[in-house]
């Protein structure tokens, strides 16, 4: 957490730290002052136009419009071009000049290859001319070390900026992505918990009112089913919002038979096949939930069929009604028209059945759904049977 912090007061460099290393040329404008080079004004003219050019370069490197342009790169050859004339022609202090134009160098490569040619160029440069004014072997070599290091360290340093900023801009996307992974966890727990939960409680609302003027024992059942049924939702409701929601296949089953027949929908449930994995189960049951939900609600059907199966590896769930299998009734087009097809009913369900197929494909599943040929609709899951499947 220390290191985060640190990272967001880290500011991005605007070369203002290089400016204060001019302070180099302290040493050839001492020479000037003291009249220890030939023609004074102009190794003083020559200095000052190294200082412009090394300001303006530098400002160049880190300008968000001027570094992707040339104008930067023939500044820095300007900026070279004259040290390595100063340095011929005045030797001693003028040779440290060289370790600025590597500075400068550093700043602006944009990639390794150039970087090296460029500094070993400029060590090269500065080698050869303090050869040339017999300068000595030790004094040549850290002349040139000096020209070739100062410039990678620059590269370096700017090069972990970069690094930092899209650690940052990578950090930032990756929880933007989790909370909108999370959301979309919540939105789909949510449509599956309160869908069902509400359907069944109007369902059973209803019966309860058509019972109460004949039969109040049995509408004192029902009332006492929503009771149940509200407290449970409560309980899932919670388990939800905490993360650690994991349904029950068995449950949402017995659930099923309770919801369809209190809609007077008569229940045929086939299993087969050894028991499932509890995370498989709990898949499935969040099917079972939603196929169910879409039956009691939309299907206008006195039938409904669940077939689920274990057979290589593969479970299969089928939730299969004799309803209309559309959403509501629609006025007939004419004839041959392309709005004479009617809108089928996972129109109306499609949130909840896409977010079945979301957790199915997550998990190496599957869902489809769609009206069945001789009327109804229908709804299968497919999922591998493993211990590892992702709930």
């Amino acid at each position: 957490m220390e290191f985060e912090q640190e990272i967001e007061r880290i500011k991005a460099p605007d070369g203002g730290a290089l400016i204060p290393w001019l302070l180099m040329a302290v040493g050839p404008a001492s020479d000037v002052v003291k009249g220890e080079v030939p023609i004074p004004w102009l190794a003083a003219s020559g200095l000052a136009l190294f200082c412009a050019l090394y300001v303006c370069t530098i400002r160049a490197a880190f300008s968000e419009r001027l570094r992707t342009g040339r104008l930067p790169y023939r500044l820095l050859w300007a900026l070279a071009a004259l040290t390595l004339s100063m340095a011929i022609g005045y030797g001693g202090n003028f040779m440290l000049l060289f370790v600025l134009v590597s500075l400068c160098a550093g700043s602006l490569s944009s990639s390794r290859r150039g970087l090296g040619m460029t500094l070993t160029v400029l060590s090269a440069s500065a080698g050869t001319v303090s050869g040339l004014h017999h300068e000595g072997f030790w004094s040549t070599a850290s002349l040139s070390y000096g020209t070739f290091l100062s410039g990678l360290v620059v590269s370096v340093i700017i090069s972990l900026f970069h690094a930092v900023a899209q650690l940052k801009a990578t950090r930032q996307e990756l929880a933007r992505n989790a909370v909108a992974e999370e959301r979309l966890r919540f939105s789909r727990d949510l449509h599956d918990l309160l869908g069902h939960t509400l359907s069944v409680v109007v369902v059973k609302a209803e019966a309860a009112r058509r019972l109460a003027p004949r039969n109040l024992e049995a509408a004192l059942a029902q009332v006492a089913d929503i009771e149940s049924v509200g407290r449970q939702a409560l309980t899932e409701i919670r388990e939800a919002v905490s993360g650690y929601r994991e349904g029950s296949l068995s449950t949402e089953l017995d659930r099923a038979r309770s919801a369809l027949a209190a809609s007077d929908i008569e229940v045929v449930l086939q299993e087969s096949g050894p028991p499932l994995p509890p995370q498989t189960e709990a898949l499935l049951g969040w099917v079972v939930r939603e196929g169910v939900t879409n039956v009691v609600r939309h299907s206008g059907a006195n039938l409904t069929r669940i077939e689920l199966s274990s057979a290589d590896g593969l479970a299969h769930l089928t939730i299969t009604d004799n309803g209309r299998g559309l959403a509501e009734p629609q006025a007939p087009a004419a004839a041959g028209s392309p709005g004479g097809t009617a809108v089928l009913r996972s129109a109306r369900t499609g949130t909840g059945l896409r977010g079945l197929a979301e957790r199915l494909a997550a998990a190496g599943g599957s869902l489809t759904s769609g009206p069945c040929p001789a009327g109804g609709f229908r709804v299968a899951a497919v999922l591998p049977v493993g211990e590892d499947t992702a709930a």
